[in-house]
């Protein structure tokens, strides 16, 4: 089975860390918060807000890079930036990836993005964006990395309330 890992590198905005946590529990997804954050996450904030959905949450905090770093050796990290030499589409997921997203007013740090060129990753854009919000881009490079896993883990099949697909 494909587990994958979004990553968040100091995430600044609780409503797209809130809903990056509800697309990871909605695909068996691990996810990593890189501090500092920049909000509460405590079991009480978490409830104020209405997020039902955390408690089935895999969440990790990390208290640097360096922690992550130290706490996962040897994974395989793709840095999903708008600064990235080639597009999401273009490198194969491996089983049980990273996928790291920078905070929302800065990416990820280009001195990490430097020293990780050839799995530095963009999604296509039109000059005149500085970006796409940074939930949107989780779910876009997370359902390719999905896809490319044949969604193994994943009910491939809805099924109507009423009737019964032909």
């Amino acid at each position: 089975m494909a587990h994958l890992n979004i990553v968040l590198h100091e995430p600044e905005i609780p409503a797209n860390t809130g809903n990056i946590g509800r697309t990871c529990v909605a695909t068996g997804t691990r996810l990593h918060l890189i501090k500092p954050l920049g909000f509460d996450i405590s079991d009480k904030a978490v409830k104020r807000a209405g997020l039902d959905y955390w408690p089935k949450l895999d969440v990790t905090v990390y208290e640097s890079y360096e922690d992550f770093l130290e706490k996962n050796p040897g994974a395989k990290i793709y840095y999903a930036t708008t600064k990235g030499p080639q597009t999401y589409v273009d490198v194969q997921y491996e089983e049980d990836c990273f996928i790291m997203f920078g905070k929302e007013s800065a990416g990820i740090p280009e001195d990490i993005l430097y020293n990780n060129q050839e799995t530095a990753v963009r999604i296509p854009m039109i000059n005149d964006i500085r970006s796409l919000n940074l939930s949107n881009s989780v779910a876009i490079v997370l359902y390719e990395a999905l896809r490319q896993n044949n969604f193994d883990h994943m009910q491939l099949a809805g099924h109507l309330r009423t009737h019964e697909w032909r």
